[in-house]
């Protein structure tokens, strides 16, 4: 298995299992406890990493959010809490949903040590969100909870590759979701206003973009044998398994590379996809 055929193969795995923890109803409970709204905790608290920046940093490094969206997200939040505070929340979060989901995994300590080469080895040039996640510190020494910030941090390394793919194919940020498989829904749900650009010119770079991705993310992978590669895309696949039936959800359709399924349904909760951005929802 080449670097980027395993890039490829761990691509479910990388991004289900490092976004998940964003879609739990206890990461949500944490939000509405520190005052912010699912919307508010997820921008600041995954743009907060990059500390108290200016609000078109945090969207040229989100990239794939509206700008807008982002500016009502990342101004709630610092109303009521620095964005490096949300951050460490944020974090804390993931840290515990890995403790509770990924703790009886049976090859625990190999998936942890594979993909925590990854990450280590991992260049981050070009990639502000995940050099400054990667210098995080980590709130919990636990194995499942290290295993839940690697995953993550590996699910950022490759949404960051994903962005530099999508602007190397002449794309923005926009005409990728439009030519991506949830279109003008998933345009709405990151904030886009219409109108929108016709899908059928974009398809063809969008494929390119994605091959791209595979190819950014890969240079990660070099870091493995072709056996570890094997190795880690099936204990991916396993973890995967394992989560989902615990959970109770099945393979989800439509996870792009930018945001992914867990993003785009706390965007529906209290995001642009409601107008209800930077208000905090109901208990």
């Amino acid at each position: 298995m080449t670097p980027e055929q395993a890039a490829t193969a761990a691509k479910p795995g990388v991004l289900e299992l490092g976004g998940a923890f964003s879609d739990d109803p206890r990461t949500l409970r944490r939000a509405r406890l520190m005052g912010l709204s699912g919307w508010a905790f997820y921008v600041a608290g995954r743009g907060g990493a990059l500390g108290d920046v200016r609000t078109d940093t945090v969207a040229a490094a989100l990239g794939f959010i509206a700008p807008e969206a982002v500016v009502d997200g990342w101004e709630a939040a610092r109303r009521v809490v620095p964005p490096m505070e949300v951050a460490s929340a944020r974090l804390a979060e993931c840290c515990r949903w890995g403790v509770e989901n990924l703790g009886d995994f049976a090859r625990l300590d190999r998936l942890t040590e594979l993909v925590q080469r990854l990450v280590v080895s991992a260049d981050p040039a070009g990639m502000p969100l995940f050099a400054a996640w990667r210098a995080m510190p980590v709130p919990d020494d636990a194995p499942a909870a290290r295993a839940a910030v690697l995953l993550h941090l590996l699910r950022e390394y490759r949404g960051g590759g994903h962005l530099l793919a999508v602007r190397a194919s002449g794309l923005t940020p926009l005409e990728a979701i439009i030519a991506g498989p949830d279109g003008e829904a998933g345009a709405v749900a990151f904030g886009w206003q219409p109108p929108y650009p016709p899908i059928g010119p974009l398809v063809r770079r969008r494929m390119w973009a994605e091959a791209v991705t595979d190819r950014i993310s890969s240079s990660a992978f070099a870091v493995l044998e072709s056996s570890e590669r094997v190795e880690l895309v099936g204990l991916l696949d396993s973890a995967l398994h394992m989560v989902q039936a615990r959970t109770g959800a099945g393979p989800k359709e439509g996870i792009t590379d930018d945001l992914g399924a867990a993003a785009r349904r706390v965007m529906g909760e209290s995001g642009p996809v409601n107008g209800e951005r930077g208000k905090p929802p109901a208990a």
